[in-house]
């Protein structure tokens, strides 16, 4: 069931320096992120997607403040993040979680899994010591874990298992957010399965809010409610799950969407292959991002940045920055 509006991202920028020369002074800058806006309703699941280098991860740490925004405002739950101080930020910590992308690189691996559990409960002092042990043997029943798995190191489970400590790590705060950074692009197929369903059974039993990063739109049309579409630091498209994967309005998602396998022998998909390689992030195209692959450029499309626009065809909420996509989309 969606909620009240929980997240809020206002013109959010993240530019990383590059120094050079004798004094390391700054030279340049790579535009990771470069001005994106969305929202997050409670209860919902929202995708970033989009090529590898398109921003979607550094939004998510910049949204929880692991890295510092350049621009912009993060509201969460009426709060603005970006301007609290180490203090007040610390208390917000509980309410919006991360599973990362390799859970054996995340995980402390001298401390064992009650030990990686017990020590976010005593950190954020959510539990007396006598109780943090009972907490944890709880969370890993949870996710599908046996209790007596409870004093192995994270070398002695596999790479599924690891991912699903991962998980209770994350829900021992009882938060309100999770972002997912890539959660199951490491984990072979079948397992992905089994992570993607635990995912959804979590978030209806514990009322969670998802904010999942990934460049694979196999899974993201399994989990998601509506799908951000980045490319090079900018939101090419936002819609409805439904309506992007039946009704794609920009070039750059529909050439996502071609490149999807189709688990049947024999039918194929008219692929939509774009020429060249992604523009450096440190000096981006002008005008529209995609200009420089777009099949459909125009000279307008090399000088003016197109903003995100509906169309009368299209869902509510169904937004396309691309200043002809009514044409191309025409019969």
């Amino acid at each position: 069931m969606i909620g009240k509006e929980l997240l809020k991202v206002n013109n959010l920028k993240k530019y990383f320096p590059i120094q050079g020369g004798f004094l390391g002074r700054t030279v340049n800058h790579v535009k990771a992120v470069d001005d994106i806006s969305f929202n997050v309703y409670e209860g919902e699941t929202v995708s970033l997607v989009g090529e590898s280098g398109c921003g979607k991860s550094t939004a998510g740490r910049v949204i929880l403040r692991l890295e510092e925004p350049t621009a912009g405002e993060v509201i969460f739950n009426e709060i603005n993040m970006t301007s609290l101080d180490k203090a007040n930020l610390r208390k917000m910590r509980k309410d919006l979680q991360i599973i990362f992308q390799d859970p054996f690189a995340s995980i402390n691996p001298r401390q064992t899994v009650a030990q990686v559990l017990e020590e976010a409960l005593q950190i954020q002092n959510l539990a007396p010591a006598e109780q943090r042990r009972s907490r944890a043997l709880e969370l890993l029943e949870t996710v599908g874990l046996a209790p007596y798995q409870a004093d192995r190191y994270p070398h002695e489970f596999s790479g599924g298992q690891r991912q699903r400590v991962g998980i209770a790590r994350a829900l021992s705060l009882n938060p309100k957010l999770i972002i997912c950074d890539e959660a199951v692009s490491a984990l072979d197929v079948s397992i992905r399965a089994q992570i993607l369903n635990l995912l959804k059974k979590l978030q209806r039993e514990f009322s969670l809010t998802y904010l999942f990063i990934s460049h694979d739109l196999g899974v993201v049309r399994h989990i998601s409610d509506r799908i951000i579409v980045m490319y090079l630091g900018r939101i090419m498209e936002i819609a409805d799950k439904i309506s992007l994967f039946e009704n794609a309005q920009h070039p750059y998602t529909r050439a996502l969407l071609s490149a999807i396998p189709i688990p049947r022998p024999g039918r194929k998909r008219e692929r939509m292959v774009l020429a060249g390689d992604v523009p450096s992030a440190i000096d981006p195209p002008v005008g529209c991002r995609f200009h420089t692959r777009c099949p459909y450029v125009r000279d307008n499309c090399k000088e003016e940045v197109p903003q995100l626009r509906s169309a009368g065809n299209m869902a509510a909420g169904h937004l396309t920055a691309c200043h002809y996509f009514e044409e191309i989309n025409s019969p």
